[in-house]
């Protein structure tokens, strides 16, 4: 691979974006590889983690690539992007992300997709799009605009702040906040704890919450009902409450210790 790596760790893939001299920055070949390396995690991990070599998670689109499209091949270009994106959103894993330094643009737009974001002290976040005289294409006014709010996209594009990762917690960006260095590592020890989680329950997180989401309230609540029933009556979870009954699972922690 060469915009890529991957590696397992147990059950989780660990997939790397890997063009650190420039600032791991999308191109159409990198989204192409990336599609394809979905495709091989989903047929053989339970859970991911997507994470950038080098000092920054990604700066977002290669503008050197994009400036010499024309407006149809951007079209196509950004569609692609929305196409592999969904791939991971709506796919049959969930992915966490592992975030440091820049946090930018389609950077954004790629961790928006993902269900779980962990950030490192040393990442940044931002939309600088309208001052390069362009508007979001990888799918921000749909994820990332649902993640923080209309109101705080709008304040980023217009602009052009970039806030550190206290802030994109506050605003939902970040699931996580963890000490410099340690995204990675708390990434996967997240995934790994996904990976052990009933293969339907994951699947109904992961395609009916957002969707969920997107419905009138009395219509999300109908559709929640038979969903409940549907996965309580799998084999699998029939074995897991027994378990849980008979004390042999263990009960929910308490935080305050």
């Amino acid at each position: 691979m060469e915009y890529l790596t991957l590696e397992y760790n147990g059950d989780v893939a660990v997939v790397g974006l890997n063009r650190p001299q420039k600032r791991n920055a999308i191109s159409d070949a990198f989204i192409e590889e990336l599609n394809d390396v979905i495709t091989e995690v989903e047929a053989r991990a339970k859970a991911a983690v997507i994470h950038g070599h080098g000092p920054h998670f990604c700066a977002g689109l290669d503008l050197a690539e994009h400036v010499k499209k024309t407006p149809f091949e951007g079209v196509h270009g950004s569609r692609r992007w929305h196409e592999v994106f969904a791939r991971i959103q709506r796919g049959k894993l969930p992915w966490f992300a592992a975030l440091h330094g820049a946090v930018v643009g389609g950077g954004l737009e790629l961790a928006s997709s993902v269900h779980v974001r962990v950030a490192d002290r040393t990442a940044f976040f931002a939309l600088p799009e309208g001052q390069r005289g362009i508007f979001v294409g990888g799918g921000a006014s749909v994820r990332s605009a649902r993640l923080m709010g209309v109101s705080r996209m709008t304040d980023l594009m217009l602009t052009g702040r970039s806030v550190d990762a206290d802030t994109a917690e506050r605003w939902g960006i970040a699931n996580y906040v963890v000490d410099a260095g340690e995204a990675l590592a708390k990434a996967i020890e997240l995934a790994k704890h996904a990976a052990t989680n009933a293969e339907i329950s994951t699947y109904a997180i992961i395609h009916a919450l957002p969707r969920i989401n997107d419905m009138g309230s009395e219509d999300g609540l109908f559709v929640e009902s038979f969903i409940a029933s549907f996965t309580a009556t799998s084999p699998e979870a029939e074995a897991r409450l027994n378990a849980f009954l008979s004390k042999k699972a263990g009960k929910v922690t308490n935080p305050n210790g």
